[in-house]
């Protein structure tokens, strides 16, 4: 398929970093419409030129590429999948492109339902949160046939910085990686930050400090700063981040690998959760060990 700015385009789900990616469309001047099981979640977007449609399939209808950005497996399979789902009202020749963190089994398994139907799909999970999607600055780790990339690669790049990973499946085995190397890290920062209150430093001297040295990642520079501030708005739900462990836990555990540090940040987080943190941003560690 060659994508041009005539190209239809679809969007399902709206949410926190879905909202940016799409208007990113908007604004490349595509014609675009959207769907989001809460209409008002996407009323910026329709009053910026976008079109509602009732479900997916709507969308399908009328868009010869889709893109969804949902939340859990189960809705994924569901808009896919489902009897109202993208796969049963896609054209032949369409493409379909999953930027959910979902589960790699499952990509695999759109990706062969999609080529029965002669639809194209790509499974493409991002990395960069509610900053990267607002900044067009998002890493985007996609799976799927090479000649499809290239076809969507142009378009991707709107909304940040696509990378071919590998066939079906590799898009969300390369999300795992980049999620088991930041939960160990947040499990650090959060212990990092309660241990600098606590000792009486001035925690923002410290952080000004060890951001510049063997210490330094995005999340402590990004993240740590919010965490001193009280502030745990999400830009990444720790809801979403529990899950994003789970799928990890369980491709580990099906290639033989036993990790302890994420089976210890997926313990930890699920405490935050079951506390009635499950709707804060990822930051929202640092409230477990700041209150021990």
């Amino acid at each position: 398929m060659q994508i041009t700015n005539e190209t239809r385009i679809g969007f399902i789900g709206t949410g926190v970093m879905g909202l940016s990616m799409a208007g990113h469309l908007l604004k490349a001047g595509f014609p675009l419409a959207i769907h989001n099981r809460t209409r008002s979640r996407g009323e910026p977007l329709l009053r910026a030129g976008a079109s509602w449609a009732e479900s997916p399939a709507r969308v399908a209808a009328q868009s010869s590429v889709v893109l969804t950005m949902v939340g859990f497996p189960s809705d994924v399979e569901q808009v896919y999948l489902g009897k109202d789902g993208l796969l049963a009202a896609s054209g032949r020749g369409s493409m379909t492109i999953d930027l959910t963190t979902s589960s790699p089994r499952l990509a695999k398994r759109i990706h062969e339902e999609a080529s029965r139907a002669g639809v194209q799909a790509l499974d493409a999970p991002v990395s960069g949160g509610d900053i990267g999607a607002r900044e067009a600055r998002l890493a985007i780790m996609v799976g799927g046939d090479r000649d499809v990339f290239e076809s969507a690669r142009s378009l991707l790049g709107l909304m940040g910085s696509p990378s071919y990973m590998g066939p079906a499946g590799s898009g969300q085995h390369a999300k795992m990686v980049n999620q088991i190397a930041i939960a160990s890290n947040m499990v650090g920062i959060g212990e990092a930050m309660a241990y600098a209150v606590r000792s009486g430093l001035d925690p923002r001297a410290v952080l000004a400090c060890i951001e510049h040295g063997a210490a330094g990642s995005w999340a402590l520079s990004h993240l740590a700063p919010k965490m001193l501030a009280g502030d745990y708005a999400p830009g990444f739900y720790v809801k979403h981040f529990v899950k994003d462990m789970k799928i990890a836990i369980e491709s580990a555990e099906e290639l033989g690998l036993d990790l302890p540090g994420l089976r210890l940040a997926r313990a930890l987080y699920g405490r935050l959760a079951d506390s009635g943190g499950a709707e804060l941003g990822t930051q929202g560690l640092f409230r477990l060990f700041s209150q021990g």
